[in-house]
């Protein structure tokens, strides 16, 4: 069992929010595994699916973002999952271009309170992460107005195609590995 995980807001005053592109990722997956996302457990919607054989739980936790580690945290306990190897986490990055995705096993929140809540539920940094870039706001809005604004049309294009590409790159990930995930998409990432 593998579960990609992506991370977001409930409800649907955030749903087109730059802090939602896990949940995006998370649909994407959905659309291309067959599956839907509605089932209501570990304090999330999850789904589930199949990738080569692989059995695999879609979620997005609906703890609201600062709490998604509780959410995780029942996740791997239920099915006991090595954090290392079965979970990927996906989730918004201000250090990265609207639109430009990256790959990493493992390292800090970097200011970011959905994984600071995994780290601090799970006791560990090590585990495998999709980040998708949000770009940070240049001047005007702050940090949270940035991240629950939306996007201007051409960053929306541009974050709809990372989405997508993240989608395809955790679906590879449950089927070749992260490590190969990572060096596809990384060298590939704009």
């Amino acid at each position: 069992m593998k579960a990609i995980i992506g991370l977001g807001n409930p409800g649907p005053k955030y749903e087109k929010t730059r802090h939602n592109v896990g949940f995006w990722v998370i649909d994407e997956c959905a659309r291309r595994l067959g599956t839907l996302v509605i089932r209501s457990k570990f304090q999330s919607l999850v789904g589930d699916g199949r990738i080569s054989g692989e059995p695999v739980l879609l979620v997005k936790p609906q703890t609201f973002m600062n709490l998604s580690g509780n959410a995780v945290r029942e996740v791997v306990d239920f099915y006991k999952l090595d954090i290392e190897q079965d979970i990927v986490i996906v989730y918004d990055d201000m250090d990265f271009a609207p639109g430009q995705i990256k790959l990493r096993l493992s390292g800090r929140a970097g200011g970011h309170n959905g994984i600071k809540s995994i780290i601090q539920s799970l006791g560990t940094e090590s585990f495998c992460r999709i980040r998708i870039g949000i770009g940070r706001p240049v001047s005007g809005p702050d940090i949270i107005d940035h991240v629950l604004g939306t996007f201007s049309r051409d960053e929306q294009q541009l974050v709809e195609r990372a989405c997508q590409t993240a989608a395809e790159a955790a679906i590879l990930a449950v089927e070749r590995g992260f490590l190969h995930a990572m060096n596809k998409y990384n060298s590939t990432a704009t």
